[in-house]
């Protein structure tokens, strides 16, 4: 039967009690990690969100009663244990931060007996995702998960630290909004009030920081919940949290200078890393052209190469092929793998082909032995060694070749077969001079600046705002808007830590002429417009100071300060794939009459079950 908490007081959390308190009366209070009855003594390892401490039970310290009531004492109890401190009579455990002592019971109240779990609440454990998902309550208890879960907590109070002494108002956004959908589709809430109404949850805050700028509160921030139904990824959750900030009155510099401040403070306070500022900025075209990618790791080399002038005069056709359809050639150099085998170069080539380029061409260089090529036959010796020459590749070193009558899918494609190779086969950094990445204590940050303004949709046949239609174009290019929107840069910006994207933001249009050109280019009417953002667009009737923002990914950042393989190991209840929740059931059907107070029939879908 459990006992009560009543006149009892825990005075220190496990690992609070140290060699300090050698001799002193102590309450501790956790759950039991495991227990060992050695006959005449018992040694209990008590665990809480701190750690573990040994407890020793004495039958002529503790007395019959609690010796007795110790020897019932199984994995996941909650117990109450007072006793005294004393240095440890046997080994000293150095894996422990409270290795060194011991607590001598003198008294023991079970405050509330456990079944057997599922699985072993400890780390390191190999039990299926899906599992540990189911119960939980469970896996929060083990000790790598507290501590990620605690760290998020440190960096939230770090954040609301710095941003108030910066002089940010945190101010809440509404959770039940009218719906805009630009990108992701929304969540949606009907209205009982309003049949046939929805509400959206907001995918960000972001015309509601902007209208707060409009009503002079000059700096922003919230960390807030957003919602987006996106389509199954495994990586992604249903519902997230920003960091969301914006500031008036601001240009480029501004926004990225506290922000910088703002990691460095969050890293240090966090985890004890010093952030070297300022941050690299890199433009996304340089981005694209060297790493293939707009979030680049900076980790390890191996940029792309422009082979055009190289190959633009050979005999091979899919080289000059691809030049001539206004695409390009390039490659990139795998140190280390000229030896690699062909079984591995060919798998390379179906992990290409997954992205829609027809092949992947190579020069392979081993230390010993004959050069291959898979092309040799199309070329003159001397292009062969103009191509690696440019490719600066060496003895011992693999020259991987894409070629497209699209620029953009080349280097996209050897952006993320640079990515592929090096994750499966750690090419070293020419720094480090090692086969391993290294990178358990490496964070490195880039801006990705000068995005484009405009990105052309296909399947609409028309441009589209690459971030969202109130983006500021940089003032150099607004006369491009009409001529060639495609060419268009715009104030927008992404910190990247270790090639995943953290967080973006831009320079908001305060303008109505440059707003109303963006609106026109998009092909939306002054009617769409008012329709989607009317709201907005009134209140900038009034006066709207130039603003600018930014918004992270919290989950994402705890991610990669942690080293977890995926946002669920920082959230304390994450989805699975489907957007469902294992523990609790939901998605779930709800009462009928709920539905009906709703003036919502779903009997359609029933139906289309059935079939």
């Amino acid at each position: 039967m459990a006992e009560s908490m009543k006149g009892l007081h825990r005075t220190h959390r496990c690992t609070e009690v140290s060699n300090k308190n050698i001799g002193e009366e102590v309450t501790v209070m956790g759950w039991v990690q495991r227990s060992r009855n050695k006959g005449g003594i018992i040694f209990t390892d008590l665990r809480d969100r701190s750690g573990i401490l040994q407890i020793v039970f004495e039958e002529a310290t503790a007395g019959t009663e609690v010796f007795e009531k110790a020897a019932r004492l199984r994995s996941e109890f909650v117990i109450a244990v007072t006793g005294k401190v004393n240095a440890r009579a046997g080994a000293v455990n150095t894996n422990l931060a409270t290795g060194d002592i011991e607590i001598v019971a003198t008294a023991l109240r079970i405050l509330s007996e456990a079944d057997t779990p599922p699985f072993p609440v400890e780390d390191g454990i190999k039990t299926k995702e899906d599992i540990r998902l189911k119960y939980r309550f469970l896996d929060l208890r083990r000790p790598e998960l507290q501590r990620k879960i605690m760290l998020r907590s440190k960096v939230t109070a770090a954040i609301r630290k710095f941003m108030t002494d910066e002089g940010f108002l945190e101010i809440e956004t509404p959770m039940l909004c009218k719906s805009t959908p630009e990108g992701a589709r929304d969540y949606l809430v009907p209205s009982r009030i309003h049949p046939g109404n929805f509400y959206a949850l907001p995918q960000s805050p972001q015309l509601f920081k902007q209208l707060l700028m409009c009503s002079g509160y000059d700096r922003y921030f919230q960390i807030a919940k957003c919602f987006r139904d996106e389509d199954l990824r495994a990586d992604r959750q249903p519902e997230f949290t920003q960091v969301d900030m914006e500031l008036s009155f601001v240009d480029i510099d501004d926004v990225l200078d506290v922000n910088e401040r703002l990691l460095k403070n969050i890293f240090k306070e966090a985890i004890g890393v010093d952030v070297a500022l300022p941050i690299e900025r890199m433009t996304w075209h340089t981005a694209m052209n060297q790493y293939g990618s707009d979030k680049p790791d900076l980790r390890y080399d191996m940029h792309i190469t422009d082979l055009d002038d190289v190959v633009r005069n050979c005999d091979f056709s899919v080289f000059t092929g691809a030049i001539a359809a206004g695409g390009s050639v390039r490659c990139i150099t795998a140190k280390g793998l000229g030896g690699l085998a062909r079984k591995k170069i060919d798998a390379l080539t179906d992990f290409v082909k997954g992205y829609g380029v027809n092949g992947l061409a190579y020069i392979s260089i081993p230390e010993e032995g004959e050069e291959k090529c898979s092309f040799a036959k199309f070329m003159k010796p001397e292009e062969l060694e103009a191509i690696k020459n440019a490719a600066g590749a060496k003895a011992g070193d693999l020259v991987l070749i894409i070629a497209s009558p699209k620029w953009k899918l080349t280097v996209e494609t050897l952006g993320a077969l640079r990515n592929h190779v090096a994750d499966v086969y750690g090419i070293y950094d020419e720094a480090k001079k090692d086969f391993d990445f290294g990178f358990k204590d490496e964070y490195r940050f880039v801006w990705i600046t000068e995005f484009p303004l405009l990105e052309w949709n296909e399947d609409e046949n028309r441009f589209v705002a690459m971030h969202h239609p109130f983006t500021m174009p940089m003032e150099e290019d607004i006369e491009k808007i009409d001529s060639d929107p495609g060419a268009v840069r715009a104030k927008a910006y992404d910190i990247v830590l270790n090639g995943v994207e953290i967080g973006g933001g831009s320079v908001r249009i305060h303008q109505d002429d440059i707003q109303e050109l963006m609106f026109k280019t998009i092909g939306l009417t002054e009617e769409e417009a008012n329709d989607k953002f009317g709201f907005l667009l009134t209140a900038f009737k009034y006066g709207v100071p130039p603003h600018a923002g930014l918004a992270y990914g919290l989950d994402r950042l705890l991610m990669l300060m942690t080293k977890a393989d995926t946002i669920r190991d920082v959230m304390a209840f994450p989805k699975v794939k489907d957007a469902s929740d294992l523990m609790t059931d939901a998605p779930n059907v709800v009462d009928p009459v709920q539905l009906e107070e709703l003036c919502i029939d779903i009997s359609a879908a029933d139906k289309t079950d059935e079939e």
